[in-house]
């Protein structure tokens, strides 16, 4: 056997097997399981992994942006009419986050940690000097204590009085600083002297500048990659007890830091949020890009904030059968004091239209009132968010105070935040390495495929060529006359030419 034909035999041997394998492989998708088991053991929190280091200090930045409603008709909404706000802002701060007394617990199937924030304002970002700037709005305090007295008709009659006495209305003028981070209200003062459990100071971000909301127990995805940066206990507890179901009261999901990889469009997310009291959940929206990484955006349907009448699964957030809200809101006093907190999204996005047409300057639009993640579906990352969420207070007559005999219940807002985020150009960087590795080792069948289909190539020229090569051969060798003698011969070849035979008689 000639190098010729064995080199043909040796390449069609190997483009067989190339086919064989990489067909094999790709159909059993071998290769693309062992990555995401990698994925699921080096996406876990413990010290030491791919995650940890940006869990506990995640390094991109985060904005928190506070946009409040002016109102500019106190006088006229207090004699029946429609009350008219424009809005506000924003008034932006940069977000520092990171976790403190991290330790982990139960052999390292669970991690401990504190979430501290601070922030610092921003005011190439923002409209005004929160410290200048005034903003007349419902007077806070002063609805959280008609709010306690509701039942006690002489004691909200001395605090009607006090109120007068103070000059304590409805709605307050304070500057941005005041009604974020703490201003002392005569009225609490006054309260405080009777009752030492009161502050006397009120802000709506009062002592959350360098503080942290309670320490979170979270699991580590050890044991089960889907349970990645699951809350297991807040403040010591595996569910709270605002709620009047079990349903309502559960802690579900992550705190909104860290979601677990090999996300699949048709799932759930779950996430906890201190401030709602409340576990809440997204689904799929749409497939998205940020800086060039594929990303999966999940935001809270309807359902999440629908009345009981919409969602019978949501009737456990009703504070009272007589204090359940219609959709789009969730009354959050039981983890407010008592003080009739409503939250909602922004303009009462996702809400009932009765919410929207009883405030004038409302108007609630997707794109910029709409909660959101971008996910990023192979590793979990966050890559873009927006945290956006209303605070309202709920104002209607109460008895003993006279000053509110002419409301009808109104939900008021007060302000709106969006806390926002957008993942870093160097942690894309590494988020791109890691795809592309993922994404070649997943598909190295195609690329064994890939080498098999070339040598099927060179398998068919070489037997072509072979083939053109034997009939040529062939063609040389074949029989052909030297002369046209031998063409004439009569005797066919036989002729064999002798001496003539001498005569004996000659």
């Amino acid at each position: 056997m000639t190098r010729r034909p064995c080199a043909i035999y040796a390449v069609g041997t190997i483009c067989a097997a190339l086919l064989v394998v990489g067909i094999g492989l790709f159909v059993g998708q071998v290769f693309r399981t062992l990555m995401h088991e990698r994925l699921k053991k080096e996406i876990v929190l413990v010290e030491g992994s791919r995650v940890f280091e940006s869990w506990k200090t995640p390094p991109p930045p985060v904005y928190m942006e506070f946009f409040f409603f002016n109102v500019t008709n106190v006088d006229e909404f207090l004699l029946g009419a429609k009350p008219e706000v424009n809005q506000i802002g924003p008034y932006t701060y940069r977000e520092y986050r990171y976790k403190e007394n991290v330790s982990m617990v139960e052999n390292g199937t669970k991690v401990s940690a504190y979430t501290t924030k601070s922030f610092v304002f921003l005011r190439d970002k923002s409209v005004g000097d929160p410290s200048v700037d005034n903003i007349t709005t419902v007077n806070i305090p002063a609805w959280a204590v008609m709010n306690k007295l509701r039942n006690s008709f002489w004691k909200a009659s001395l605090v009607s009085m006090w109120m007068t006495s103070l000059g304590s209305g409805l709605f307050t003028t304070r500057t941005v600083d005041e009604l974020l981070w703490g201003y002392e209200d005569p009225l609490l003062a006054r309260v405080s002297q009777t009752s030492p459990d009161v502050e006397k100071v009120f802000g709506l971000m009062y002592k959350k500048n360098g503080s942290n909301s309670g320490e979170f127990v979270y699991h580590t995805g050890q044991q089960n990659y889907m349970d990645y940066g699951r809350v297991d206990t807040w403040k010591g507890e595996s569910k709270v007890s605002f709620w009047t179901s079990d349903q309502s009261n559960s802690i579900n999901g992550s705190d909104g830091s860290a979601f677990h990889p090999l996300l699949k469009k048709d799932e759930r997310i779950y996430v906890f949020t201190p401030d709602l009291c409340r576990s809440i959940y997204m689904e799929f929206e749409k497939d998205v890009e940020v800086r060039g990484i594929p990303a999966y955006r999940f935001t809270p349907p309807r359902s999440v904030l629908a009345s009981k009448e919409e969602n019978p699964a949501n009737e456990g957030f009703c504070v009272s059968p007589k204090e359940c809200l219609g959709t789009g809101l969730l009354k959050v006093s039981p983890c407010r004091k008592g003080a009739p907190v409503v939250a909602s999204f922004p303009h009462f996005h996702h809400g009932d239209s009765k919410y929207v047409d009883a405030i004038g300057g409302m108007s609630p639009q997707r794109e910029h009132h709409q909660t959101f993640l971008d996910l990023n579906p192979t590793t979990g990352v966050i890559v873009r968010a927006n945290k956006r969420a209303q605070v309202n207070i709920l104002m209607s007559r109460v008895s003993g105070f006279p000053k509110t005999r002419t409301l009808n219940e109104t939900v008021f807002p007060v302000m709106f935040l969006n806390e926002s985020v957008t993942i870093d150009e160097v942690s894309a960087a590494k988020i791109h390495k890691l795809l592309l590795i993922v994404t070649l080792v997943s598909n190295f069948p195609l690329i064994i495929v890939g080498l098999g289909a070339i040598m099927l190539a060179i398998f068919i020229v070489l037997l072509y060529r072979a083939r053109q090569e034997k009939a040529s051969t062939e063609d040389d060798t074949s029989y052909s006359p030297v002369s046209d003698k031998e063409k004439d011969d009569s005797q066919n070849g036989t002729y064999i030419g002798l001496s003539p035979k001498a005569d004996p008689q000659a």
